[in-house]
């Protein structure tokens, strides 16, 4: 009998020694910047978060806007939480690599705005067997297993920059002088296939009738300005300079484009039409050389993102932040979204870029000139 009860008390004492382990195995896996969780939830009580963003060449929104808007709300919304930002100047393979560093790291939600929809499936592929959500910042992923979609209705985007030419058009052409050009974005970013949709709905039912003769219609690589000028000559020249509008996918793209048709003495005689609401575009419509823009308010991204991003730490449900939207794959996965509303930006409403915050009366003055022609009388003192 001592010896079954010396037996006995010596399997309790290792008994409750193996509980002990087995609970601090479990408070040391809890995510303190690691990918893996007690509850084993991609991305529940991650604070760690890597942002990748996809260029800044083309487009100034990405440095000046989105990212100073993500590294302060995300820790806002998530207090703890560190942002670790990386972008890939154009180039896929380096989003890809920057990925791979920060999941090396122990960052435990990615936040990807894709350099390339489609290769960044793979971004996507490698976080998920990490057990790493990943977020889909302004461009989808072509990936079944992205957790979330952020960004704005893109038809949208192209249905208001479609709508803008429709509405006004008339004022530009005359018979045998309709020529419509389209300089479209990067068909490697999802975005613009969306913009380009958008902007055929309103604009073929002009094109079928005859009321617009489309004359040149291309992706432009990268968004890449100086390509985009280079696309404007070629249909300038191929057309004898008879070319009236200007489909531009955004305002990066119509600075060169408007070079272009400067350099033949067309500027502000061509309706072009932008996106982004950027300054320079803000100012090339008070020089009456851009009609349009289409502004995105990029806090409104950023704070939809931020939710998120502190929903999956937090392990809390997401139903009131996407309300049941969804953004398809071009697998046909539903990806629960945020999407948010565009507006429409020209010389009438021009100043709510300012009163949305996304630029300052002086980043708009600086440098226009002062008889530009739609600047309101002591708008820059």
């Amino acid at each position: 009998m001592k010896l079954f009860g010396h037996t006995s008390r010596r399997f309790t004492a290792t008994a409750f020694l193996l509980i002990i382990s087995l609970v601090m195995v479990a408070c040391g896996s809890a995510n303190n910047g690691s990918t893996t969780t007690s509850s084993n939830a991609p991305g529940k009580g991650c604070k760690k978060i890597g942002v990748l963003l996809p260029e800044t060449a083309t487009s100034a929104r990405w440095d000046s806007d989105d990212r100073p808007e993500l590294e302060k709300l995300i820790p806002q919304y998530l207090p703890g939480a560190h942002v670790d930002y990386a972008n890939a100047q154009g180039n896929a393979d380096t989003q890809q690599s920057q990925a791979e560093a920060d999941l090396a790291n122990g960052d435990c939600i990615l936040v990807v705005a894709a350099s390339d929809s489609v290769k960044a499936a793979q971004i996507v592929s490698e976080a998920a067997q990490k057990n790493v959500p990943v977020i889909a910042y302004d461009r989808l992923i072509q990936s079944s297993k992205l957790a979330y979609y952020v960004s704005f209705d893109n038809v949208k985007v192209g249905q208001l920059q479609g709508q803008y030419i429709a509405s006004h058009y008339k004022s530009y052409v005359s018979p045998g002088h309709n020529n419509l050009v389209m300089i479209n974005g990067a068909q490697t970013d999802n975005n613009a296939l969306l913009f380009y949709q958008g902007a055929t709905s309103v604009l073929n039912p002009l094109i079928n009738s005859g009321a617009l003769k489309k004359v040149y219609d291309q992706y432009t690589p990268n968004w890449d300005n100086p390509t985009a000028e280079n696309e404007m000559e070629g249909a300038l020249t191929a057309n004898k300079n008879n070319i009236q509008i200007a489909y531009v996918a955004n305002d990066g793209m119509a600075g060169t484009v408007i070079a272009a048709l400067k350099a033949v003495q067309l500027n502000g005689k061509v309706l072009v039409t932008g996106q982004d609401a950027t300054v320079a575009g803000i100012q090339e419509i008070l020089e009456g050389n851009q009609m349009m823009t289409v502004e995105k308010n990029y806090a409104l991204e950023a704070t939809g993102t931020a939710e998120i991003v502190a929903a999956i730490s937090k392990g809390e449900s997401t139903a009131s932040l996407t309300n049941g939207a969804t953004t398809k794959t071009s697998t046909g996965a539903a990806i629960p979204s945020i999407l948010e509303t565009p507006v429409t930006i020209d010389k009438s409403n021009f100043q709510q870029v300012v009163t949305d915050g996304l630029m300052t009366v002086a980043q708009i003055c600086n440098g226009l000139p002062a008889n530009a022609p739609y600047l309101p009388a002591g708008y820059c003192k």
